[in-house]
């Protein structure tokens, strides 16, 4: 153990002394200016791609980096995945190489990426293997300068607010540092500005689908006063897109909206009528099929319930509810024959407070008729004790036509009485159908207003979130 202990101390020894020496000799001398002497020279170069490229191991590979966003391949809401695909750029400078462009024919050569150092650049939301075509090449520079440029296929993890769906922005950020190096080692820096990064993307962007790119904007990590051997270089990009609404608006918002105007307007059916519930449950089933078809459309994420979900659940909560209304008004309407008069209370408060607010005045009232009825039944039992339960015997035919008249009277007070009875019964069942009719009207204009405060509180949330 003591053996190899030394060994390995003289070897660290001789390489910290001869190292800078080796590394300063490597300035190419070309034998002709042709690209094959040239890349003869370089040969001693490509044994050294294994350590990083300075001749003093105190220096710092600054790395300069940007990349162009080439298309947005897609979002995968429920597992908070963005998918882009990107034209990776990245350069630093190589200590060991050199050589005269007149002397050599060229000031860059392509050279396999394998013969040399590469820094490990990687994103820090990096989720998937790169699926993207290798480049096998890069650029070699006269002065030193490596520049190797390569498509990545980036599946990152994003944290997406889907509460404003479909009229949602979303912000996703690719950090850039170093997987192993320390800062003391690697320092990343931005190789193009943010404004010109967006205006490229823009420009080439190959893919018109859901998402529309706003803007890139680059943000160094500032780590001041911390030691260079104890953080990573960092260098953060952030994506800012925004999702095309067409689609949704045109397949989800507006047929919620038609079928909810069509549940409106079905209030002017006739309450007492069945085809007005058979209408209203006939919208209903429908809507519930339109939803579930719909439901690949929408978003699936645990974080937040977006809010065209609480539009959805609202559409649907206020055709149950008009429904309910419907079978009670007409239940009250259908069956009004059946109840006891209208309480005291409820005749003010219904027909006489609500009837004015609603614009539905009371109607003409009959009049009554437990006068009528008192005197009708005296005069019947006047009758009856005068008449007798047989007719009379050996008359003569006036007093039997006088009899007559008087069993015919008897009869006309019977149909009279009965008469009045049937209408009191009506003056009641008209009551109840005057209150149903009212409070018809009044759920109606309730059901109006809370629509219209529902949907615009909704579209205020909607822009107002989508203008930030």
């Amino acid at each position: 153990m003591g053996l190899l202990s030394s060994i390995k101390s003289t070897l660290i020894i001789s390489l910290s002394i001869f190292m800078p020496a080796l590394c300063s000799n490597y300035t190419i001398n070309c034998s002709q200016p042709t690209q094959p002497a040239l890349l003869e020279a370089l040969s001693p170069v490509f044994n050294l791609n294994d350590i990083r490229p300075v001749r003093n191991m105190s220096t710092c590979t600054n790395v300069t980096t940007f990349f162009t966003l080439y298309g947005i391949l897609g979002v995968d809401e429920k597992a908070q995945l963005l998918t882009t695909y990107i034209w990776l750029q990245c350069s630093w400078m190589n200590e060991f190489v050199s050589w005269d462009p007149v002397q050599c024919g060229t000031d860059v050569m392509s050279l396999p990426s394998s013969q040399f150092w590469i820094p490990d650049i990687v994103i820090n939301e990096f989720m998937e293997e790169n699926k993207a075509p290798p480049v096998p090449y890069l650029y070699l520079y006269s002065n030193g300068l490596v520049n190797r440029a390569l498509p990545v296929r980036v599946v990152s993890s994003c944290n997406l607010n889907i509460y404003t769906f479909p009229f949602d922005i979303q912000n996703c950020t690719f950090t850039f540092n170093s997987y192993l190096h320390y800062a003391s080692d690697i320092k990343i820096f931005l190789g193009r500005s943010a404004e010109l990064i967006t205006q490229i993307s823009k420009s080439v962007m190959a893919t018109m689908g859901e998402w529309e790119l706003l803007e890139i904007t680059a943000y160094k990590v500032n780590h001041d006063g911390e030691n260079e051997n104890l953080y990573y270089d960092e260098l953060e990009y952030h994506i800012r897109l925004r999702r095309r609404p067409t689609m949704y608006v045109v397949n989800l918002l507006l047929p919620s909206c038609f079928l909810i105007t069509v549940d409106l307007f079905s209030f002017l059916l006739p309450p007492q009528s069945v085809d007005r519930s058979a209408f209203k449950m006939t919208l209903i089933l429908g809507y519930t099929v339109f939803l579930l078809i719909m439901n690949d459309l929408l978003p699936v994420t645990g974080n937040t319930i977006p809010l065209i979900n609480v539009f959805f659940s609202l559409c649907l909560a206020l055709m149950v509810a008009s429904l309910l209304e419907t079978i009670l008004i007409t239940n009250l309407l259908c069956g009004s024959a059946d109840f006891s008069p209208v309480p005291h209370w409820m005749r003010v408060l219904v027909l006489q407070f609500l009837g004015v607010i609603v614009c539905m005045p009371r109607m003409n009232k009959k009049p009554r008729v437990s006068e009528i009825d008192l005197k009708t039944r005296t005069a019947v039992a006047t009758i009856e004790t005068y008449v007798g339960p047989h007719e009379p015997k050996g008359q003569s035919a006036e007093d039997l036509a006088v009899y007559e008249l008087k069993k015919l009277g008897k009869d006309l007070q019977a149909i009279r009485l009965k008469v009045d009875q049937e209408l009191k019964d009506s003056q009641s069942s008209e009551d109840w159908m005057q209150v149903g009719f009212i409070i018809d009207r009044l759920l109606f204009g309730l059901y109006i207003l809370f629509i219209s405060v529902s949907f615009i509180t909704i579209i205020i949330i909607w822009v107002n979130l989508y203008n930030k």
